[in-house]
């Protein structure tokens, strides 16, 4: 009975590879193949479901794959099934299924009709991963794959100026979720001396003996655990990108920004519960963190004019009140009210198109003045305050950038002297005497040897600070990323040595990748000279296709993606640092989700959005 949980990795597998080999022009091949991949899954996970319930069901966990394995560390692919799984592997196939119906008829005849069905497939996918997945590794692998699709989904129009910019934001604010995971995953190996599994978080002995000594690490984790969960499920102050995701079609963002993906901060807080619910404070901020997210969102939902976003907003507020249920012990009522939200607004912006032409005619015909409302009880001054705060989103948006991005951009900035010739001249010499240091690193004074890992640590974020803002040469953007990592992996090799395999494993997937994508960028560069640097989006895919595609794949893979081992290596890199190192943890996780963000913007400008040249058709700005 275990074995069968493969299934629901299995059945989404192999309706997206299906559905990349069926031809454009197919389109009713194309949606049968999703309707009958979302359906099949949907009656085993019911079936799955009854079975295992009616017959005294206990939580299964299911150790399926050893990728990598040392003496210190265990690479492992691994399933869990409990009530949480269950309820979000039914809810999820289910509105799936629908999706595949709507979407059968809503996108006939457009030019993405395909590209359309491949993502959702392989948001499937991702979807069914990370439910079921039984260890932070597994968990990670469907997140990333969440977020990738994600982007795909929000530049599905990818002519438009606003589909494009908006992907690449909500990108840029999904990364620092994954800082969370990042650094809440590191933290763990140090608490358990393993990659542990969920199910062990549910022996309540286990979990008080290693927290009752480290309870300040226990702590770290849950806080790092929480800001992932609050990003994922757009709560404050990360709420303003749930609305900038609208801009795909609506059956993407319905299946996803409406009742799946959204929700993933919840699945997030449910599955880690055992671990954090002792933690009285921890419970607190989760709860205060809802209640103010619901009152806000509340607020916003008021005053949009647009239907999607009054959508988005209010299911930010419902996801709020899911955080203060959860933060209460109410998990069961999560649950439930996680599946009635999700069925709810899957419905309503499913009927969003119609619903404005009734509202329309409604108005028309059946005029009604304004009704009084609680606002109307409050004073003047605050009344209007609040009118003014809600417009504005509370400037959330502002915030973030002010918070996060900006002073990162001035930093970027500042590394003007970081130019390909100095690059050269410097710091490939500089990396030569790393390396040479490193194989006679015994006759190095300890004190200096213990700053080394650090040093080579932040210059290696310099290069994607410095990519992150690069303006005029996508080649040296790139060129920047790969040094980055060859820092890291020399930085890690001062701090634990590294084996030779462990090295490959880390880097062959960066230079393989790394070499692609320059070479695809040069070949680029001769062709259209004239419309090649990172000021504005250029819209090369319509005339290069092929180039973007295997451009993508190379971004994947350069950014840590699961399609290389160097997704493996970079977990590797995380179990080297020491527990006492949070500086060198902070450096390489901030390089690796900056440089994630540096990839994709790459990716966007070169080959997204209108069109530079004049003879293709300008789009409208936005969806």
């Amino acid at each position: 009975m275990e074995q069968l949980l493969n299934i629901f990795i299995i059945l989404p597998g192999l309706g997206l590879l299906l559905s990349l080999l069926i031809k454009n022009e197919r389109e009713d091949l194309l949606s049968r193949v999703a309707f009958y991949t979302a359906g099949l899954s949907f009656i085993s996970i019911l079936s799955f479901s009854i079975y295992g319930f009616s017959h005294g069901f206990t939580p299964v966990n299911l150790k399926e794959v050893v990728l990598y394995s040392s003496k210190e560390y265990e690479f492992v692919i691994d399933f869990y099934f409990d009530k949480i799984t269950a309820t979000y592997l039914f809810t999820g196939a289910f509105l799936t299924f629908l999706i595949t119906i709507y979407s059968r008829y809503y996108l006939h005849r457009e030019n993405g009709y395909k590209r359309f069905f491949n993502t959702i497939l392989f948001f499937f996918l991702g979807f069914n991963l990370t439910v079921l997945s039984g260890n932070f590794e597994t968990l990670f692998i469907g997140w990333e794959i969440l977020g990738i699709s994600s982007f795909l989904l929000i530049a599905f129009y990818r002519d438009r100026y606003m589909p494009v910019r908006n992907a690449v934001k909500v990108f840029s604010v999904y990364r620092i979720g994954d800082v969370g995971i990042l650094l809440a995953m590191w933290a763990s190996h140090h608490l358990w001396h393993e990659n542990i599994t969920f199910s062990k978080l549910y022996n309540a002995e286990l979990v008080h003996e290693h927290l009752s000594g480290h309870t300040w690490v226990g702590v770290f984790i849950s806080l790092m655990i929480l800001i992932a969960a609050a990003v994922k499920s757009a709560q404050l102050p990360f709420s303003s990108w749930l609305p900038r995701a609208m801009e795909g079609p609506t059956s993407s963002s319905a299946i996803f920004y409406g009742s799946l993906s959204v929700h993933f901060g919840v699945f997030l807080l449910l599955r880690t519960m055992p671990f954090w619910e002792q933690q009285t404070s921890v419970r607190i901020l989760i709860g205060t963190l809802g209640v103010l997210t619901a009152i806000v969102a509340t607020l916003i939902a008021r005053v949009q004019s647009s239907m999607k976003s009054q959508i988005a907003y209010a299911s930010i507020s419902q996801i709020g009140i899911i955080f203060l249920e959860i933060s209460l012990g109410l998990d069961n009522l999560a649950l439930v009210h996680f599946v009635g939200n999700a069925g709810l607004r899957t419905y309503q912006l499913l009927v969003s198109p119609s619903a404005v032409s009734y509202l329309i005619r409604e108005q028309f015909y059946h005029f009604e003045p304004r009704h009084w409302e609680m606002e109307d009880s409050f004073p003047r001054k605050l009344e209007y305050t609040l009118y003014w705060l809600s417009v504005k989103e509370f400037y959330l948006d502002v915030m973030v950038n002010k918070l996060i991005f900006d002073p990162l951009k001035v930093i970027g900035k500042k590394l003007g002297f970081l130019s390909l010739k100095n690059v050269f001249y410097y710091i490939i010499p500089l990396y030569a005497v790393g390396v040479i240091a490193m194989y006679n690193e015994a006759s190095i004074p300890e004190y200096i040897h213990q700053k080394i890992p650090i040093v080579l640590s932040f210059i290696g974020l310099t290069f994607v600070l410095k990519s992150f803002t690069e303006r005029k040469s996508p080649g040296f953007a790139w060129l920047l990323i790969v040094l980055n990592h060859l820092f890291v992996a020399l930085a890690i090799s001062f701090n634990e040595h590294f084996s030779f395999s462990e090295v490959a494993w880390y880097l062959s997937g960066v230079m393989v990748c790394g070499g692609l994508g320059y070479f695809i960028l040069n070949t680029l560069k001769k062709q259209e000279p004239a419309y090649f640097d990172l000021n504005t989006y250029y819209g090369h895919v319509y005339e290069y296709p092929l180039l973007a595609v295997v451009f993508l794949l190379a971004c994947l893979g350069l950014a840590g993606f699961p399609i290389t081992p160097t997704f493996i290596g970079e977990d590797l890199i995380f179990s080297h640092i020491h527990e006492n190192q949070f500086l060198l943890a902070f450096f390489n996780s901030l390089a690796y989700i900056m440089g994630g963000i540096s990839i994709i913007r790459l990716y966007a400008r070169v080959f997204l959005g209108p069109h530079i040249k004049t003879y293709h058709e300008t789009p409208y700005k936005s969806s």
